[in-house]
């Protein structure tokens, strides 16, 4: 997730304006003092806090080290900030920003997630069986990205979903478990998702569920009419 993810900022889409334009090929780099260690064979092949952040369109958000910080890892220049490399996620064995390990990015300093009670409604349905109809819900606020309805699962038919193999992670939410639903035999796959064990910022939705608005006919009542992307 970065500046240039989903509507924000600094992507293809924004969900504002810059007066005036900026360029297709901005790249934005920022200091990041928090401790970065990269792990390899069981030993911290980069302990830093030197560690600069860069957001460029098309890429995935990055960091870049002093070039004395990583020793033989593989690397590549940054052209916008002499001095200083990228190295490959997949170079090390696992990362760290300070004690939390990460998976598949580091977390976007800007990035926010607000989970907040409300009574908007949320009706999902397969067919003529109606898994959720409830005005009880909590919605996700959750930066560059259209806003979700969660949903606790007393107030789902789960006798009716089944858990899948998919599973996805999300550095703000944590680990995430989809579920099938199963309705007269027939399986419509990964029809909902939730987090069993969620990080800090997401605590208010452990355990609750949300729904793929492809895969189920559904009603959500979202700021602008809308049903939210599909995603977790």
């Amino acid at each position: 997730m970065t500046l240039y993810a989903g509507r924000g900022p600094l992507s293809r889409d924004p969900a504002g304006e810059f007066f005036p334009a900026v360029p297709d090929d901005l790249v934005f780099i920022e200091p990041h003092p928090r401790r970065i260690r990269a792990v390899r064979n069981g030993r911290n092949v980069i302990d830093t806090e030197s560690a600069l952040m860069v957001h460029r369109r098309d890429h995935p958000l990055s960091y870049a080290f002093p070039v004395a910080e990583v020793g033989g890892l593989p690397s590549e220049p940054v052209p916008q900030k002499p001095g200083y490399v990228r190295v490959p996620w997949d170079a090390v064995d696992s990362w760290f920003e300070e004690g939390r390990l990460l998976v598949h990015y580091p977390p976007n300093p800007y990035h926010r997630v607000d989970c907040l009670p409300t009574s908007r409604g949320l009706r999902v349905g397969i067919g003529d069986t109606v898994l959720v109809d409830t005005v009880d819900t909590v919605i996700v606020y959750e930066t560059s990205l259209a806003p979700r309805l969660y949903v606790d699962p007393a107030a789902v038919r789960t006798d009716l979903l089944r858990r899948s193999e998919t599973t996805s992670y999300c550095n703000y939410k944590g680990h995430a478990t989809y579920w099938s639903a199963v309705i007269d035999g027939a399986v419509v796959a990964d029809v909902a998702w939730s987090y069993a064990d969620t990080l800090p910022e997401s605590a208010a939705i452990k355990g609750f569920l949300s729904f793929d608005d492809t895969r189920v006919d559904m009603i959500a009542e979202l700021p602008g009419g809308g049903t939210g992307d599909c995603g977790c």
